[in-house]
């Protein structure tokens, strides 16, 4: 037992040592550009979460949600109505129920002019591009066009950029990407239709 005792100090003492060293290395702050992709669920959770956390900070945040305008999402009510969060939601649904390329570029664009009044206005802390990888996936906006506004942000300012199918060229301007792995999902397993509190 003194054995597994001795054993268990010398490994946690070697983690608290790594750990301090890695502090010790990381000495500046800088604004992060952030993406959530990937086929499993959670990336937009995950993005509002940093929200709130932002907003317990008292902080100012910004939020344009593409594709999801014509869907009603709790996060916008709870956030939207939050005094140091501007929400604002561009889209008309999924692009299988538009089925309108046209119309859905002209909403994109008018959801991209937004974010880039955030992203270039100083006010805010944070700037969550809800769905932006699913806008360019389909060639809604020119990728380059996005990500030269991105890298171009003031120094400070977050951005969390989230969707499926992020473009290799965000990836790589990115500072932080995250991909949620699909295991498993009650919905294709078990026929569960998305609920109150978990899908929306």
């Amino acid at each position: 037992m003194k054995t597994d005792t001795d054993s268990h100090q010398r490994m946690t003492q070697r983690r608290r040592e790594g750990h301090e060293k890695k502090q010790a290395a990381a000495t500046h702050e800088k604004g992060l550009l952030i993406v959530h992709t990937g086929n499993g669920k959670g990336k937009s959770t995950a993005a509002f979460g940093m929200a709130v956390r932002m907003l317990g900070h008292a902080e100012r945040i910004g939020v344009v949600q593409f594709i999801k305008g014509a869907l009603h999402t709790s996060e916008r009510d709870f956030l939207g109505s939050h005094p140091q969060c501007d929400f604002v939601t561009m889209g008309d649904g999924y692009t299988w129920n538009t089925q309108n390329r046209e119309a859905d570029i002209a909403t994109a664009r008018k959801g991209w002019d937004e974010a880039v009044r955030m992203i270039r206005s100083g006010e805010y802390r944070m700037v969550i591009l809800d769905e932006l990888n699913t806008v360019l996936k389909y060639d809604y906006l020119p990728l380059q066009e996005v990500v030269g506004v991105l890298q171009a942000r003031e120094p400070m300012l977050h951005v969390v950029v989230t969707g499926r199918h992020a473009p290799d060229a965000l990836i790589e301007a990115a500072d932080l990407v995250t991909e949620m792995r699909l295991v498993k999902h009650p919905y294709r397993e078990q026929g569960v239709k998305a609920q109150r509190g978990v899908e929306f």
